[in-house]
């Protein structure tokens, strides 16, 4: 059994050395810490450096007092000089806790909450039985990764690049140009429905979304090429792959058999298969 402590405390430490090094020292008023039972908050003056967002602030850096950044770096208080936030996030990711939290920044003041309840204890569970069994281990990288397609979020190049990876190590599935947590995952933390719910709905909903357009297009026709542009994120072959299931179902039917081919929904009770 994995024992989890609320506050990390090198997550802790990187949130302090961020604000004292990164704050805008032309204003003036102290960097703030307040600690509650779940969460502790980090208050530091003025808003993020040009070019920051809480958006972007674990891919782009802009360190705002350098100097600083660097001492602490010599001085082995931190891994590397501009790595703060990356490190945070990963260290908040191995833990399964919610990444830290920057969405009360404004031009202001830098507002930061670290979480301290674990999500989900298993994923850390099923992490190392995968690793024990396929004799591996993963990079600090892939726990960020795994955190941003657990919560469904946009995966930047980086995380990209590692997931032949992750694929081959059955800790995550392609869907379409998307990925999602494997099946594997799923029956070790004994939710089999939602893995259903989240393959099968994904499916459906592609194909509805397919048929509206077809639906609300019914006097001119839809192209493929128009009607890729409602999927963008599925390829070619996936579209028409959808297609050939709503042709089945009786739902749709083509006119014509080259690029210029036109798609028309089906009328009810009515037998369209061409």
């Amino acid at each position: 059994m994995l024992t989890v402590l609320s506050f990390n405390e090198l997550v802790i430490r990187e949130a302090i050395l961020n604000a004292v090094s990164h704050r805008d020292y032309r204003h003036a008023g102290s960097v703030f810490i307040k600690q509650y039972p779940t969460k502790i908050e980090f208050v530091s003056p003025g808003g993020f450096p040009p070019g920051i967002t809480p958006e972007n602030i674990l891919w782009k850096q802009n360190p705002r007092n350098r100097r600083i950044a660097e001492v602490f770096a010599r001085c082995g208080m931190v891994e590397r000089s501009g790595q703060g936030a990356n490190r945070m996030f990963e260290l908040c990711a191995r833990e399964s806790k919610q990444p830290p939290d920057y969405s009360g920044t404004d031009d202001y003041e830098v507002f930061l909450t670290l979480y301290g309840k674990v999500q989900d204890p298993r994923f850390l569970t099923f992490l190392e039985k995968i690793g024990r069994e396929r004799q591996m281990s993963f990079e600090a990288t892939d726990f960020i990764t795994l955190d941003l397609i657990n919560r469904e979020e946009k995966l930047p190049q980086w995380a990209r690049d590692r997931m032949p990876a992750l694929l081959k190590s059955g800790v995550v599935e392609h869907i379409g140009r998307k990925y999602m947590l494997s099946r594997k995952y799923y029956e070790f933390v004994d939710r089999k429905g939602v893995y259903t719910r989240k393959r099968g709905l994904d499916r459906e909903t592609n194909k509805q979304l397919l048929l509206k357009h077809i639906r609300d297009n019914r006097d001119k026709g839809s192209r493929l090429n128009d009607l890729r542009q409602v999927l963008p994120a599925l390829s070619r072959r996936q579209v028409q792959a959808l297609l050939a299931a709503l042709k089945k179902q009786n739902k749709v039917w083509m006119v014509g058999k080259t690029s210029a081919a036109k798609w028309y929904p089906c009328e009810e009770n009515t037998d369209c298969i061409k």
